[in-house]
This record gives C-alpha cells, sequence and structure tokens, in this order.
C-alpha cells in the first residue's frame, strides 16, 4: 500500500515536471533563435511581471480567461468541444453594454441585470449550435467556429449603425456610458487595507471575485448535484447514460446553452471594471486562449485558475521582452509549448496509471 502511494505521488509530479522541462526548453530555443539569452529573457520576465503593476495586469488578463475556460469545462465534461466562447462573449459584452446604458437601477441590481443579458445573449447564440447538434448532427466544432465568424461581423455591424454613441467625437467608436450603477467598481480599496499601493495603470477588477465564486459553484454543479452527474455520464459514455434514463440529447442541448450563458460573462470583466462601455479596442482572442486555459487546468476550477494566471503573466512580462530586442510575440510560442507538452505529459502519465494498476490487479487476483 506505501509502495503503491509513493508511485501515485510519483506519478502526480512527473507530469507537471515533465511537461515544464520540455516547455522551458522549447522557449528556450525559441530564444536562442533570436540569438538572445533565455536567462537574460527569464530574469527580464521575471523582473517585470512580478511588480505590483504587472501583478494587478496579471490578475485582470487571467479573469476573463478563467471565466471564459470555465464555459468550455462545462461542454468538455459533456463530452462537447464549444469553440464559439470568443462570438459568444463578445455578443454578451456588446448587448451587455449597450442595453445596460439605457437604464438606470440600483448598483447591485444594475450590474445583475447586465449580467443576466450577457448570459441571456450568450447562451441564445450557443443554443443555435446545440439545437444543430441534437436536431440535424451537425458537428459543434464546424457551427462554433462558423457563428464566431457571424459574431465578429454582427457586433461590429451592430456597433458602426445602432448601438454606437453618437454624442461623442471620438474615433474609437463606443457604446453610450455605463451610468455609476452598473459599474462593477475595483478591488483597491480592499488591497489599500492590505498595504498595496494604488498603480498608475488601475485597480483589480472587482469580478475577480465573481470569477473565484463562480469557479465555486462550477465545482459543486459539476460534483455534487444530479445534473453534474448527468452531464458527466452523457460525456463518457453517451449510450450507457442513454440507457440508464438520461436524455443525452437534452443534455447536450443544455450544456451548449449553459456554456454559452458563462461564456457571455467573460466580456463583461473589462466592461464593468475598466471602459464601461463596448468600443472597437475591445479585447479579442479571450475565447481561443481559454481552450488552452481549460485543457491546461484539466477541466478542474482550481487547476483553470492556475493556468488562467500562469497565462495571464506570460502575456503581461513578454511586454518586457522588447527591452532587450526580442519579440513579444516568444510567448506565444511559451504558451503553446506549456501546453502541448503539459497535454502529452498527463496523457503519458494517465496511461502509466492505468498499466500500473492493471499489474497491481493482476498480482491482487493470482494471489
Amino acid at each position: 500500500m506505501k509502495k503503491l502511494k509513493f508511485s501515485t505521488i510519483a506519478l502526480a509530479i512527473a507530469a507537471p515536471l515533465a511537461a515544464a522541462v520540455v516547455s522551458i526548453t522549447i522557449s528556450s530555443l525559441a530564444v536562442l533563435a533570436s540569438h538572445k539569452s533565455p536567462f537574460d529573457a527569464y530574469k527580464t520576465m521575471w523582473d517585470f511581471g512580478t511588480t505590483s503593476s504587472s501583478l494587478m495586469q496579471m490578475l485582470n488578463t487571467a479573469t476573463p480567461y478563467y471565466i471564459a475556460a470555465l464555459a468550455i469545462a462545462i461542454t468538455f465534461r459533456a463530452g462537447l468541444f464549444n469553440i464559439g466562447v470568443e462570438g459568444q462573449l463578445r455578443l454578451g459584452a456588446i448587448f451587455g453594454a449597450y442595453l445596460g446604458a439605457k437604464f438606470i437601477l440600483p448598483p447591485v441590481l444594475h450590474i445583475i441585470a447586465i449580467m443576466v443579458i450577457a448570459m441571456t445573449i450568450g447562451g441564445l447564440w450557443a443554443a443555435i449550435a446545440g439545437y444543430l447538434k441534437v436536431k440535424r448532427g451537425v458537428s459543434e466544432v464546424i457551427s462554433t467556429i462558423m457563428l464566431n465568424s457571424l459574431a465578429g461581423g454582427l457586433s461590429s455591424y451592430l456597433l458602426a449603425n445602432y448601438f454606437v454613441d453618437r454624442t461623442t467625437n471620438s474615433n474609437n467608436m463606443s457604446t453610450k456610458t455605463l451610468p455609476k450603477s452598473g459599474q462593477f467598481p475595483d478591488l483597491m480599496p480592499l488591497l489599500n487595507k492590505f498595504g498595496v499601493e494604488n498603480q498608475p495603470g488601475g485597480g483589480v477588477y472587482g469580478m475577480l471575485i465573481f470569477a473565484i465564486a463562480l469557479g465555486f459553484v462550477f465545482w459543486f454543479v459539476i460534483n455534487r448535484t444530479r445534473f453534474g452527474f448527468e452531464l458527466r455520464a452523457s460525456g463518457s459514455n453517451p449510450i450507457a447514460a442513454r440507457f440508464s434514463g438520461v436524455n443525452s440529447k437534452r443534455m447536450v442541448f443544455v450544456a451548449m446553452a449553459l456554456s454559452g450563458a458563462v461564456a457571455g460573462l467573460a466580456g463583461l470583466p473589462a466592461v464593468l471594471g475598466e471602459t464601461h462601455a463596448f468600443n472597437m479596442g475591445f479585447r479579442t482572442g479571450i475565447g481561443f486562449s481559454a481552450i488552452a486555459v481549460a485543457l491546461l487546468g484539466r477541466n478542474n476550477p482550481v487547476g483553470m485558475g492556475i493556468s488562467a494566471m500562469l497565462f495571464g503573466f506570460l502575456e503581461v512580462s513578454s511586454r518586457s521582452l522588447e527591452l532587450i530586442d526580442i519579440a513579444p510575440e516568444t510567448y506565444v510560442i511559451m504558451q503553446g509549448s506549456i501546453l502541448l507538452s503539459s497535454v502529452i505529459a498527463y496523457e503519458v502519465v494517465r496511461r502509466y496509471k492505468i498499466t500500473l494498476q492493471s499489474k497491481e490487479l493482476a498480482k491482487a487476483v493470482a494471489e
């Protein structure tokens, strides 16, 4: 029993350790290709990324990644692949910002109303793919990719022709600014009590707390409710789930719609906490990076949180690479190598675990 326990611990450490070694090696080769020292690159990134301002930016970058990763993890648990999170969060953000600026409610209720709008739009957009999957057998991968393109074009069209605030003369087209009651306060007053000083780049999004709470809700629903059991059962073995009384088609549709609803929230941290409007500078690529975050975090809320912060740290700290004449896009190679090596390492360890357990079982039977 002690041997098995030691093996389990060793295997748990082996996967991330092997992934780290491989990813660092690949990243170092990419830096060497620029005729620069990997040690200088890593030191520069660390020195820049660990400043108070950079750490705040890291958290702000990680927050939408984490929420979007939770949305993707819902479909992963159901045996689906929602690649359309990018479009769902974009439409959720633009409708939430536009409609949220049209009314005034008490502060908390106003923010909740904007969230409900964003979730509704994101859920409805994802439900299209769910319907096509259930009724027509269309792959959700193909349909969500196509819906991403439609969402990008639709949001641009709506912003330019209907949602733009024409009272401003700015070249950066934007919806009307949200009233104070619809703005999510940042966490600086709380951080000030812990000795953290205000930074020129702004504070930490208040939606960070909401994202953490959402992660707990995700864990509870998936692991402690009947709905979560049926979702996991449908993803693990749809045929067996169907024979046990689970309506797998309904679960596919619900999983896609629910994923889209959560995805609709991923575009709100910046809208509610920084820009207070949807504009042409709205951050892109969140949904696609979140796929990597979910995979690296293995659909676990804690793992995805660590993964989101890692990706946020790499994105923020990589800006310092320009100081030593290294293209900041090098961090994309770092992200890719971390994801690839992690997926391979965990798969190798998983298969080795199965082999080890089979040997232990065979030994026990023989005795």
